[in-house]
């Protein structure tokens, strides 16, 4: 009875180890690759990063349901992650992008485009900008008629 008694210690003690292992290994830290390319979404060569002493802009933007942004250029490489909603990139040579929620985004440089929520909720997109000091992150485009 003795013997029975270490071995089912011995098993729950493995037992015991074994879970723990689980337990701290699914909450241990960990990272993702999300995007990574030496390319824009519509497949045009991302430009040298901007001369000056670096600035790194973050900026959540929001889109109203059923709603277009103007049409705009960025002058430095940005990319971004949509958090929420549906959002419809379109460049000016007709390019599209169609993305949902946690879909990443590896923006035009110096290419017009604009973007539209379609959906029923509001589209939160996080971008973050790799500009310089004294340098535009957005243009809008100026139309005339």
């Amino acid at each position: 009875m003795k013997i029975c008694l270490q071995l089912s210690f011995l098993a729950l003690t493995l037992l015991s180890f074994a879970c723990q292992e689980k337990i701290s290994t699914s909450t241990a830290p960990r990272s993702e690759l999300i995007a990574e390319s030496y390319l824009s979404w519509n497949g045009d060569s991302l430009p040298a990063y901007p001369e000056g002493k670096p600035k790194i802009t973050i900026i959540k933007v929001t889109i109203p349901p059923h709603s277009t942004l103007p049409n705009h250029y960025h002058p430095v490489i940005n990319a971004g992650v949509l958090l929420k909603g549906e959002l419809t990139v379109v460049d000016v040579e007709g390019n599209v992008l169609e993305m949902k929620a946690g879909d990443p985004i590896i923006e035009v440089v110096n290419t017009i485009h604009h973007g539209v929520n379609n959906g029923d909720l509001p589209a939160e997109i996080l971008v973050f900008y790799a500009g310089a000091e004294g340098r535009e992150i957005v243009v809008k485009e100026l139309i005339q008629k």
